[in-house]
């Protein structure tokens, strides 16, 4: 198929110059086919049309802006009250765990991205960081393609990069964080993912594992964590890899999925992702707003030019692994598990 598609193309370019750009499909009986269509991004950029996508002024303030309501939001997970800050404005030195190292793993995880969207030559704006002023000070940041993704491979690699260079960061601030906070009774009526004063790591079973690996024995059985505010950052961390990866439409995990087993299936996969998804808001009502963002997203995910030529083996290797991290992430930690580590 990429041999067929290379050809095509370059015959097309041959008589049209980039007047056209040429898209290699699946019909939904999976028959292969090729179509023209009128290429947009057929002229040369002009340097206005640059400064469009390319706009660092606007990346830097929103990264100014959301470094600010971060550490205010990291402040205050130190106990300290806003009377106090105003008055002392050295205690904002208090939140800069938190902000710094939830800024480094976003920061990270979208330069991933950005890094793999210029190896393919794809148009692509700066990562852009969504600052609020409430919550966790952030949602998170992006960045946005500006021109087609030229095949599967580049599809995979494109969504896989974020998530594996996120967690390069997260599991380490995590481990330091966690090194750092203190070991709590179980709150048992607050069970709440986003309890920080009293987090049970065991309804992650990667959480709980490197849970045990930075505090050891001094967390036991009926334990729970009061987490420092870099520990609170890598733990956000881990439940952004863990959404992103979901494999539904243009989230990281449906492109990686698409470009495994082609849209059609990815459709399906997405489909069934949100139905769990929906079930498991029933069972903990903390994914009730993942299980919302989910069903009000589009569940296919934009084609790449050819969109038929497969995975290698290794790229197939890797996709399956993102798929095993996600499920250990998500998945409570095993009981018998919990009893051979003391937890």
């Amino acid at each position: 198929p990429e041999v067929a598609y290379q050809t095509i193309k370059d015959n097309v370019e041959k008589a049209f110059g980039d007047r056209f750009l040429v898209l290699f499909q699946e019909s939904l009986q999976g028959q292969p086919f090729f179509a023209l269509v009128t290429n947009p991004w057929a002229k040369s950029p002009t340097p206005a049309d640059r400064e469009v996508i390319f706009r660092p002024s606007l990346a830097l303030g929103l990264l100014a802006t959301t470094f600010f309501f971060t550490t205010w939001m990291g402040v205050r997970l130190t106990g300290i009250e806003d009377e106090q800050l105003f008055t002392n404005l050295h205690l904002f030195s208090k939140g800069l765990p938190y902000s710094l190292g939830l800024l480094t793993i976003l920061g990270i995880h979208e330069l991933s991205h950005y890094g793999a969207a210029l190896y393919y030559k794809i148009r692509t704006t700066l990562p852009y960081f969504m600052p609020v002023p409430f919550f966790l000070g952030t949602f998170g940041a992006f960045i946005q393609m500006k021109s087609p993704i030229p095949h599967r491979r580049a599809l995979f690699d494109v969504g896989i990069a974020g998530p594996l260079g996120g967690m390069l960061v997260t599991i380490p601030i995590l481990l330091l964080g966690l090194s750092w906070s203190e070991i709590v009774p179980l709150d048992t009526k607050d069970h709440s993912l986003l309890n920080f004063q009293s987090l049970n790591p065991r309804f992650s079973f990667l959480l709980a594992i490197l849970a045990k690996v930075s505090l050891g024995n001094r967390l036991g059985v009926g334990d729970a964590i009061d987490l420092h505010p870099l520990a609170v950052a890598g733990y956000i961390g881990l439940i952004i890899t863990a959404l992103n990866l979901l494999p539904v439409g243009q989230l990281d995990g449906g492109h990686i999925v698409h470009a495994m087993y082609g849209q059609k299936i990815a459709v399906v996969v997405g489909q069934v992702t949100r139905f769990l998804v929906l079930i498991l808001s029933l069972v903990k009502p903390d994914f009730l707003i993942w299980a919302i963002f989910l069903m009000l997203m589009p569940i296919s995910d934009q084609p790449a030019l050819n969109d038929v030529t497969e995975l290698d083996n290794r790229r197939d290797i890797l996709g399956l692994f993102s798929l095993v991290l996600l499920i250990m992430i998500l998945l409570p930690l095993p009981r018998v598990i919990a009893q051979w580590m003391s937890l």
